[in-house]
């Protein structure tokens, strides 16, 4: 690159884009280095938590990079990162929130307690189907997805201290926890018979024989 050309010039940008597409570390690590901060607090404004946030920065900068090639050269370069970034901090929170609405419909740690005695009897029937469910559920996952989910949705406890634990990487943490939801959300949906995904079809067209 020139040292005539300003750092946030458009032939600048160019340059760094096409030495990062030609695999260029370097130019990848200026691209990061120059915008992190931006992105990071764009991050924190979602999750509210810095470790996560942490975590969320660097899948964004993950998808920007295999996103490179379908910048637009004409349009502003900051300004289509933070774009895209913001559009993944959208995604990135919808996510969790499903995933958590569908597991609290059925996970509430208060519920894996005995009830209360004086609780109101049908109540406390609808809260041992609850748990019952939700145990029924937990154990059709494998291992290594039901203690992730449990260390982090029930025992609330941070990704990092999970990977202390499990002696793993963050990144395996995370997609453990990501795949364990989806499985149990799949598991409550087909207890409660909603589950009409392609699993139950193949399942269905299996017994009538019909392939």
């Amino acid at each position: 690159m020139s040292a005539d050309l300003p750092a946030d010039s458009p032939d600048a940008i160019e340059t760094l884009i096409q030495r990062c597409l030609r695999g260029d570390q370097i130019a990848w690590d200026l691209i990061v280095g120059r915008h992190w901060r931006k992105v990071f607090n764009l991050a924190y404004k979602f999750v509210g938590k810095h470790d996560e946030a942490e975590d969320l920065t660097q899948d964004i900068f993950l998808k920007i990079f295999k996103s490179l090639d379908t910048f637009d050269r004409r349009a502003n370069f900051q300004t289509w990162l933070i774009s895209v970034s913001r559009n993944l901090c959208i995604d990135h929170y919808r996510s969790v929130r499903r995933e958590r609405d569908m597991i609290d419909r059925a996970v509430d740690a208060n519920e894996l307690s005995p009830a209360s005695p004086d609780a109101d009897p049908v109540a406390a029937l609808e809260q041992r189907d609850r748990v019952a469910l939700l145990r029924q559920a937990m154990a059709a996952l494998p291992d290594a997805l039901r203690t992730a989910v449990l260390m982090r949705d029930i025992q609330e406890l941070s990704y990092r201290e999970i990977a202390d634990r499990l002696r793993l990487p963050e990144g395996t943490v995370k997609s453990r926890i990501n795949r364990g939801r989806r499985e149990l959300a799949r598991q409550i949906r087909k207890l409660r018979g909603e589950d009409y995904g392609p699993s139950r079809s193949s399942d269905d067209r299996s017994r009538t024989g019909a392939y």
